[in-house]
């Protein structure tokens, strides 16, 4: 079934319009976790960070169960709006959104040419063996900063102090995570569709990272033909948070390569 994304859900945006464009897939945490990355790249191209529906207080469609849905609605709108050479950038479930929309894009002939590359940000997604995806909705406050921080002091967030609003959308965020993601936020045929991925794609990945482990994200990037691993010392889950010169420099060097 076909999901039309709604044209009033908010995005970020920077850059020159006239340039390359970024579409770039915020995480479980929203939109506010990749609005660096949109700042970042709005120097060289024009970045743009939807939120999901269903986050921050947006409407999910009933229809929309699954991430693979929503990976085909936005190539759809990027199908629409005519759009050419996208880098694909995700954060975490942004990843496994950016790298389904890759695998469905090499199936799809309307689609050649519109994806350029991708960037997938410690994606989860995947099952690999030896490797499970940490338990993220068994994980309090303190259990998900010490799995995704490599300074869990850095992430930690005192439910304390939330107010009542932040609480009612931090929650919303997760039921509409765990109704597309499931709660495994994992797709058994991702990992072997990934072969089919054809074009550039940067594995970058968090070295202390417990949601995903770097041994996780080796066998993601080795399943994708071509794809470049890099590890960012002194980071987590969010590397783009925690080390963001030098995850800038990584992305940076890969954008840059003929």
């Amino acid at each position: 079934m076909r999901i039309a994304l709604s044209e009033d859900l908010p995005v970020l945006q920077a850059g020159p319009p006239g340039a390359r464009t970024a579409l770039v897939l915020h995480g479980g945490g929203g939109p506010r976790t990749v609005a660096p990355v949109v700042g970042h790249l709005a120097a060289t191209l024009h970045a743009f960070a939807p939120t999901h529906p269903g986050w921050e207080g947006t409407t999910r469609p009933g229809s929309l169960t699954s991430l693979a849905q929503l990976a085909t609605a936005y190539l759809t709108r990027l199908l629409e709006h005519e759009e050419r050479d996208v880098v694909l950038i995700g954060s975490s479930i942004g990843g496994w959104i950016a790298l389904e929309m890759a695998a469905q894009a090499a199936h799809d002939e309307r689609c050649t040419g519109v994806i350029g590359a991708v960037v997938d940000i410690d994606g989860v997604g995947a099952e690999v063996e030896g490797e499970p995806v940490a338990d993220f909705f068994a994980l309090d406050a303190r259990g998900l900063a010490e799995a995704a921080w490599h300074d869990p002091e850095r992430g930690y967030v005192d439910p304390a102090g939330l107010t009542d609003e932040q609480r009612a959308t931090q929650q919303a965020n997760g039921r509409t995570m765990a109704a597309i993601a499931g709660p495994g936020m994992s797709d058994p045929t991702l990992l072997g569709r990934l072969g089919t991925v054809n074009v550039p794609t940067l594995v970058l990945w968090g070295e202390s990272d417990r949601i995903v482990t770097p041994a996780y994200g080796r066998a993601v990037a080795h399943a994708v033909p071509g794809a470049r691993f890099v590890e960012i010392p002194e980071a987590g889950h969010l590397p783009h948070l925690e080390a963001p010169n030098a995850t800038w420099a990584a992305i940076d060097a890969f954008l840059a390569q003929p």
